[in-house]
């Protein structure tokens, strides 16, 4: 009786301290507001928490997607040096701008400074910004884990923040916790968001974690599969029957999931209609069960390379 009164207490104090480190991971976690439509990042700026990719689109593609992203209420824009389309990405700006419906200081622009110019920080933040025609960005992260240089082109982004031409800073394709502790540990201000592949059969629960104690918010690149493979999660059963249950589309579920799971979305097209498709996520709402249900395919499973 003793042994069994006895053993009955050890799994009392293992659940009470799983369920403390739990809670001690939720109140870390950032807080989505959906009604605003934002999260505050962990550098004191309100980030939207849907936006537009632009990765694989022309300059004048990137324009166009930018300026119907806009008028649609999207406002969060990434980009990113490598993607050749900064330049588009601007007009797309300026053309929003210009026509009334929206201001600068409404808009939240990322992006990203690719590994070749690591050894030129400096000067890559400068010419992104000439790029892109702004006086600040909101957010530029490093592109790639590259430890030989990448603290280095970091501390560029640091010089940066205290000249006033970036707000925020972060980090992109860091899938190992102790390579994100490296660049921690080496830099003075903590990443204020990491951009990963992340999606229903990939989501990144353990890595969210993990940066949850520095306060940096996940971002999903491929929030929908990446071109090519979104037809596989839009075919998921689990998922194609929530849409049909709610009356949407499997992209417009695979969203409202990534913003209910906390994470920043931010789905790509050149397409008008498919534009307008992936915002209209704000009228419906996924049930707790709906959310298990989508937490169970993980498959731990990249699409990318990279």
């Amino acid at each position: 009786m003793k042994k069994g009164l006895c053993t009955l207490f050890l799994i009392s104090v293992f659940a009470l301290s799983f369920a403390c480190a739990q809670d001690s991971i939720g109140q870390n976690q950032k807080e989505f507001d959906l009604e605003k439509r934002t999260v505050q990042l962990n550098s004191g700026y309100e980030m939207p928490v849907l936006g537009i990719g632009t990765y694989a689109l022309s300059s004048g593609q990137a324009e166009k997607s930018v300026y119907w992203a806009l008028k649609d209420g999207y406002r969060l824009i990434d980009t990113a040096r490598i993607y050749g389309n900064e330049e588009g990405v601007g007009r797309g700006i300026k053309r929003a701008i210009s026509e009334g419906f929206v201001k600068r200081e409404e808009i939240f622009v990322t992006t990203k400074m690719w590994t070749s110019d690591f050894d030129r920080g400096d000067e890559a933040v400068n010419e992104s910004l000439r790029r892109l025609g702004l006086d600040y960005v909101d957010l530029m992260i490093l592109h790639h884990s590259q430890p030989h240089n990448d603290v280095k082109a970091y501390k560029a982004m640091e010089r940066a923040v205290q000249a006033g031409k970036l707000r925020s800073i972060g980090l992109s394709n860091y899938y190992d916790t102790a390579d994100f502790d490296r660049m921690i540990n080496n830099v003075s201000i903590i990443p204020a968001l990491l951009q990963n592949e992340t999606h229903p059969y990939h989501q990144s629960r353990a890595m969210k974690e993990h940066i949850a104690n520095y306060g940096t918010v996940m971002e999903s690149w491929f929030p929908l599969g990446g071109r090519g493979n979104t037809r596989i999660l839009f075919a998921d059963p689990v998922i194609s029957a929530i849409a049909k249950a709610h009356g949407k589309t499997s992209a417009q579920v695979i969203l409202r999931w990534h913003l209910q799971a906390g994470n920043i979305a931010i789905p790509g097209s050149s397409n008008e209609k498919h534009i307008l498709e992936n915002v209209s996520i704000f009228d419906f709402e996924l049930s707790d069960e709906e959310m298990t249900k989508i937490a169970n395919i993980d498959k731990r499973r990249r699409f990318g390379s990279y």
